[in-house]
């Protein structure tokens, strides 16, 4: 009787469980949609008129696609040319913080000298301190150096490292057992040998992780271009969308439609970066934290 009572018995605890992982589903889902709602609306007003974007009640669909919103996007006010300066600044600024961000973080990892860890401390503060409280000082050091309204103002400072890198970098070198630097040294390797055959090669994860963090900080920076960018010629992306907001040959027709468009075309290369590097971003961010 009781073992036929036990089959009888209905699955509570499977129940419950089966239970708890739809809700989670659910919910992450629902997450997931708050998430990538904008950017799908985004794309729905690329595609609609002027009046389909600013009408009421608003409707996520378009009623006829606006395939031509994108080149009308890319040719009014000069877009490419905006496209174009924020690849160069952004290409530049993504090779001089690897570089110079793996070079510190390898002295900072592999060397030992009188007063490292407080040269760490202060090249770590560099990631509490706004970017406000620098950008006056900036401002002074290039328009002295006659840099204003250039697009050096943009680059230059990547090539004297980024806190957030060199830490990143550190921890994960760190990670990398220091018998493999001792053997090459036996074998009469260099430093800068040890560095780009040893160390690069075993950072993949790492350094993927920081070009994507500088490359999508890089091709989003506002505040930068608008104070040291005058000519319209030298805007970039983030300064052209804004410059599009206002842009216009009847100031009485909508233009929020080409402002959408142009918000996808800016997303685009983030989104293929991420893509092509994701597989190694989740194993930099995880593995730079072993050691520290």
């Amino acid at each position: 009787m009781s073992e036929l009572a036990y089959r009888l018995k209905p699955p509570t605890r499977g129940m419950g469980r089966q239970a708890v992982q739809v809700l989670l589903n659910v919910m992450t889902t629902l997450l997931a949609l708050s998430f990538i709602f904008p950017f799908i609306w985004t794309a729905s007003s690329a595609l609609k008129t002027g009046y389909e974007v600013v009408e009421y009640p608003p409707k996520i669909l378009p009623r006829v696609a606006q395939w031509g919103n994108f080149y009308e996007a890319w040719t009014t006010a000069d877009f490419g040319s905006f496209f174009l300066n924020s690849m160069i600044v952004t290409v530049l600024t993504l090779i001089g913080t690897l570089i110079s961000s793996l070079l510190a973080a390898y002295g900072f990892s592999r060397f030992r000298f009188p007063g490292r860890e407080v040269a760490f401390l202060l090249c770590l503060s560099g990631m509490m301190m706004p970017v406000y409280v620098t950008i006056i000082p900036l401002f002074t050091i290039f328009r002295a150096l006659k840099w204003i309204d250039t697009l050096k103002p943009l680059i230059l400072p990547s090539f004297f490292g980024s806190a957030f890198a060199i830490f990143l970098l550190r921890q994960f070198i760190m990670s990398i057992p220091f018998d493999l630097d001792e053997s090459a040294l036996i074998d009469g390797a260099s430093r800068l040998t040890i560095l780009s055959r040893i160390i690069t090669p075993n950072c993949k994860p790492a350094l993927a992780t920081v070009a994507i963090f500088t490359f999508m900080s890089s091709w989003n920076n506002f505040l930068s271009p608008l104070i040291f960018l005058d000519s319209q010629k030298n805007f970039t992306l983030p300064l052209g969308l804004w410059f599009l907001r206002s842009y216009a040959d009847d100031p009485t027709q909508p233009t929020e439609h080409l402002l959408m468009a142009a918000s996808v075309i800016t997303t685009v290369p983030v989104l293929l970066v991420f893509v092509s590097a994701q597989k190694y971003f989740v194993e930099g961010v995880v593995m730079s934290g072993i050691k520290g």
